[in-house]
Formats: C-alpha cells, structure tokens, sequence
C-alpha cells in the first residue's frame, strides 16, 4: 500500500507531537490511576505502551485524545497546551489525530466505507476526491468488499479491521491505539503492524497500547512499560 503524509506531517515546525510533565490522574475518593507521568513523543516517533491490566495504558491514552483531564500536572499537543481546552480546541486537537480505542465507536448507521471515510469527511473532503484512498485502505485491511456492508453485519475482528482504517486513512499527525490487535491473527496483527510502520516513516507520530508484547519487540519501536500507574523507561 502507498501511504501519503498529510500536507500538515510535512509543514508544521519541528516540536514534540506531545508532552506530559508531572501528570496525573485520579478519581475524586479513590487511589490514583496514574502518577507522576514524564512522557515525550517526539514527533516522527514510534512507541509501544505495555503493561499489565489495570497499569493505566488506556487512561494514558485518553488524557492523550482529550477524552480526560489530567487531574495534576501539565499536557501539550503539538506545541499548545492541552490540559484544559475549550471544546472547539478538542476538536481541532482531534482533527490531527487518528483514534482506534478499545470500544471501536463504530456508527451503525452508515457504511463500512462511511465509517472509513468520515475523518476525511469531517475535514471537508469530496468522495469523489478521497474514495480511492479509502478503498485502498479498506484493500489493506481485507475489508474492500464490504464497503457496502453497515458494522452490525461485520464480525468483531472486522470491526477492529474497520476502525483502523478510520483511523489512518487521513494521514494524521498522530495515532493513538488502544490494543488494535487483540482478537485479530497473527497475520493480521502483523499486517496492521506494517502500515502503522508505513505511516511512521512518512512522519506520523505513534503510540500503541499492547498487551503483545512479542509484538511490541518485533515492531523495533522504542517500549515503554506502566506499572502501579508510574511510566517505566519513558524518553526524555
């Protein structure tokens, strides 16, 4: 598959895609999920997030799409300061990113290309301008005759094949990832692996959350590791 950086990939200034200094995170009566975080994603960078159940991977990542607020410390994106945005800035923030999370959010009632295409889409493109991109991506991810199709007629692993389309098929700037391969093969697992590769060397920042860890040490990217809500071996 040919995958093109986004234009933004190509002409923002060099800064660090995110940064999160002293953060935590907590419920109001309860232990802290996670404490004290010192994370850089430097941009261009490519990272798996490992760790037990319970570590705190998938709060990392939602204080890194916004979908939470740090309840201490400090969070950029992309050079602005993320720790409290209006929502029109979430957006924005968003626009810039490329999601898969562990529910999927899938929207039922449009079809598997729909769902594939919104991102372009929402930013104003024309199908007739992004459709072949799109099916490229659905071709990569076996899921090219089922563009017609809506997410209740796919099985659970292509669902998760779809949702990862959604999520890269824009490009974006950075792709959060929470546990995209569970459910999937091995050959799967590895292709998808193979186009997060792909986007990585056309700029885009990337950062999984794994419990595959075998996958997370064949991919060659840098490993960080969270254990009792601390980030073990984070780059500085």
């Amino acid at each position: 598959m040919s995958v093109q950086p986004h234009r933004a990939a190509l002409t923002a200034p060099a800064t660090d895609t995110a940064r999160l200094s002293g953060v935590g995170f907590g419920y109001a009566g309860g232990p802290d999920v996670l404490r004290d975080v010192n994370l850089i994603l430097p941009a261009g960078s490519f990272h798996f997030l490992t760790g037990p159940s319970g570590a705190g991977k998938s709060t990392l990542l939602k204080l890194l799409t916004l979908e939470t607020r740090p309840t201490a410390g400090r969070a950029e994106l992309f050079g602005e300061d993320a720790g409290s945005p209006p929502r029109s800035a979430v957006a924005a923030f968003r626009r810039r990113m490329g999601i898969v999370s562990q529910d999927l959010r899938l929207l039922d009632h449009l079809s598997v290309f729909d769902n594939a295409a919104l991102p372009l889409r929402l930013a104003g493109g024309k199908r007739d301008a992004y459709a072949a991109d799109v099916m490229e991506v659905l071709d990569w991810v076996e899921l090219g005759d089922r563009g017609d199709d809506r997410p209740p007629a796919l099985s659970g692993d292509e669902k998760r094949r779809l949702a990862f389309a959604r999520a890269v098929v824009g490009s974006p700037e950075l792709i959060l990832a929470d546990e995209p391969t569970v459910g999937l093969d091995a050959a799967m697992g590895e292709r998808l692996l193979r186009l997060f590769q792909a986007m990585n060397r056309v700029g885009t920042t990337v950062l999984i959350a794994s419990h595959d860890e075998a996958l997370a040490a064949a991919s060659g990217a840098s490993v960080l590791r969270l254990e009792g809500g601390r980030l073990i071996g984070a780059p500085a």
